[in-house]
């Protein structure tokens, strides 16, 4: 039996301004187009274009004869920094507007302590050397860790936009939970999958291959980086953690109200094996690696959004509420 757990409603929720809701959707839309564009500064190699200096550039701000490997780096910390101040803006709106025990409001805050921590792990992989074609085990874990906090704050950000547009439980204590078990542990599942993907890329920019038949020997070289050796994981856990997307898809698709996001998951999930396999057969470029990142990132958060409205329902008003 799938577990089941219900809140008692409190009150009915009321719905933002719309311009703030506009708000939430563009500064996540503008969170992707800045994590795609850090993915291209490790491909090119770029995070050593500033030194070891952060957050400045080189010790300076204002950038003199920049190499390209300065202008790309330079650029991710400049968006990143605009970034921070679209977040702050973000928070400081989401609690003037809306009440207390909103869902919003915790996942705001949320976002601006992940912003935070993006930046911290930023900046320790440029200040502990982890960047351009170090190969040092502590590389990966930070990337590791910085890729975790990425896709969570993706969540965070997409939940806060989320509960804004809720007409219906988006207060504390006023929903009902469905399959919470399963459903966290099949985002977690899918979170492991963008870990490993991110390990599988450093492993294709550090180690690049001449041909497809020399990428697929790397993989079983007993000689081989152990960042070769584990890329298997990568496409093995990522077809674990389709089973609960197609898990997800089934269930939201009795309910009309979802049954276009539905599809629109099934559809990215299709594109991002397709993808996967284009980004081995032509040896991940830069382009492909950019590609296939996005395609991930609209997964995941059309996956957390479509976990929300199908596992996190509105609980009927109790009756001294109505």
């Amino acid at each position: 039996m799938t577990p089941t757990a219900t809140i008692p409603a409190a009150r009915p929720a009321t719905q933002p301004p719309r311009a703030l809701r506009r708000f939430a959707w563009a500064v996540l839309a503008y969170n992707v187009a800045v994590i795609v564009w850090g993915s291209a500064v490790r491909a090119t190699g770029s995070g050593a274009g500033c030194g070891d200096h952060w957050p400045l550039c080189n010790g300076t701000l204002v950038q003199h004869h920049p190499a390209v490997t300065t202008l790309i780096e330079f650029a991710h910390r400049a968006t990143s920094g605009i970034d921070l101040l679209c977040v702050l803006a973000l928070v400081a709106w989401t609690f003037a507007a809306v009440p207390r025990r909103h869902l919003a409001r915790a996942c705001a805050i949320a976002v601006l302590i992940l912003t935070l921590n993006e930046a911290l792990l930023g900046a320790l992989l440029v200040l502990l050397g982890h960047t351009a074609q170090d190969r040092s085990p502590s590389r990966a874990v930070y990337l590791g860790l910085h890729l975790t906090n990425t896709l969570l704050l993706l969540a965070a950000l997409a939940l806060t936009a989320h509960f804004l547009a809720r007409r219906a439980g988006a207060f504390r204590g006023a929903l009902t939970l469905h399959a919470p078990r399963l459903a966290l542990t099949g985002l977690i599942a899918t979170l492991i999958v963008g870990v490993t993907g991110s390990l599988a890329a450093l492993g294709d920019t550090l180690y690049p291959a001449q041909n497809l038949l020399t990428a697929i020997a790397q993989d079983f070289s007993a000689g081989a980086s152990w960042l070769l050796q584990i890329r298997w994981l990568h496409p093995a856990i990522s077809l674990i953690a389709g089973v609960f997307i197609v898990w997800l898809i089934a269930r939201s698709l009795r309910d009309s109200a979802n049954r276009t996001l539905a599809i629109g998951v099934l559809l990215l999930l299709a594109l991002q094996y397709l993808l996967g396999v284009a980004d081995v057969a032509l040896l991940a470029p830069t382009w492909m690696q950019m590609t296939h990142l996005l395609g991930a990132d609209l997964l995941w958060i059309a996956l957390v959004i479509l976990s929300a409205r199908t596992c996190l329902i509105p609980a009927p008003a109790s009756p001294c509420a109505q």
